[in-house]
């Protein structure tokens, strides 16, 4: 069974959809710049009916696309299931969850665009939201290599439900949910149990080699984060609106979906030593900005901010890992 490496980069085909649309939407109509990016103030047909046709063939170049240069590389199967529950220590799982979650929020966001009512938005952008990532589930079922995963499917639901939920009450995001990056600095000198190989090599295999790639694939370099709105829960405090406070998790130390052991392209069994690098989950408390609460009146500058929400801001932070450990970094 191949280590499932490549969702985040699936999903990144999927996010470009998005934004696709609602670019190519938004400039399709006649006007001034910034009625561009203005919501209508009723049903607007004729937007409505640009961006359904846009992201509907947008959606079908992608999967045609996907399905020709990733699945069409490795055997085809019956559908089939595949329970992949731990796999790199929770962070595919987390990935869905982010995923999910921004599509349904740029998706109700772009319904509301068109005029649609705050309910018939939410209730569109979380449905198409899920039918995007089953789409995938459901390819990934057809391939020997992978399978329908239950797990990946109740994780792609809680990021919808996480967005529907707070719209639904709050009728705002108080809790979002947020990804960043840091690509991590591999060993690169030969080890003789690698057969010569490093430990660089080994992530350029699982990760891949370029920078995108890399930043997409490697989950040694991610972290999913809650980012909380202490304002938004107490409106009459002095606390920045903008100001978030954010609780992220992210794994290390990972050279495999379930351990640090796999098998050289030469028959040869590697088992790197648990004491040496040990696999370990990290938990930071930091901050953040949402940037959504930043005022403008600006309708394309709204529709940036909600893009950059996506994206945790670097602060310092503080980490706990599970190893026991307690870390101050100057960055997160």
């Amino acid at each position: 069974m191949r280590e499932r490496t490549a969702t985040p980069l699936k999903v990144v085909w999927l996010l470009v959809i998005l934004g696709s649309t609602l670019r190519i939407s938004a400039q399709s109509e006649i006007g001034s710049w910034q009625r561009f990016w203005t919501p209508a103030d009723s049903f607007h047909q004729a937007r409505f009916w640009v961006a359904a046709g846009t992201g509907t063939s947008l959606y079908a170049v992608t999967m045609v696309g996907l399905n020709e240069v990733w699945y069409k590389t490795y055997p085809r199967s019956k559908f089939h299931l595949h329970n992949d529950w731990g796999e790199w220590r929770m962070m595919d799982k987390l990935g869905h969850a982010f995923t999910t979650y921004t599509e349904s929020r740029l998706l109700s966001q772009g319904s509301r665009w068109t005029g649609m009512n705050e309910n018939a938005s939410r209730w569109l952008g979380t449905g198409v939201a899920l039918g995007l990532q089953s789409s995938i589930e459901w390819l990934d079922g057809h391939s020997s290599q992978w399978g329908f995963s239950w797990p990946d499917m109740a994780f792609n639901g809680l990021g919808a439900i996480t967005y529907l939920a707070q719209d639904r009450f709050w009728h705002e995001q108080r809790v979002l949910l947020k990804i960043s990056n840091w690509l991590p600095s591999y060993p690169s000198q030969p080890m003789e149990q690698l057969a010569g190989n490093s430990l660089d090599q080994r992530a350029v295999d699982l990760f891949g080699s370029g920078w995108g790639e890399r930043y997409l694939k490697d989950y040694n370099a991610q972290t999913v984060w809650l980012s909380v709105s202490p304002h938004a829960f107490l409106k009459k405090s002095s606390w920045p609106a903008w100001l978030n406070i954010a609780f992220g998790y992210s794994g290390e130390n990972m050279y495999g979906g379930y351990a640090n052991s796999w098998i050289l392209p030469t028959g040869q069994p590697v088992q790197l030593d648990e004491l040496r690098y040990p696999r370990y989950s990290q938990y930071v408390l930091s901050m953040d900005i949402d940037f959504t609460r930043i005022p403008t009146r600006s309708p394309f500058l709204k529709a940036v901010f909600e893009a950059l929400n996506a994206f945790k801001v670097p602060f310092p932070g503080l980490e706990y890992n599970s190893l026991g450990q307690f870390k101050l970094g100057w960055l997160y």
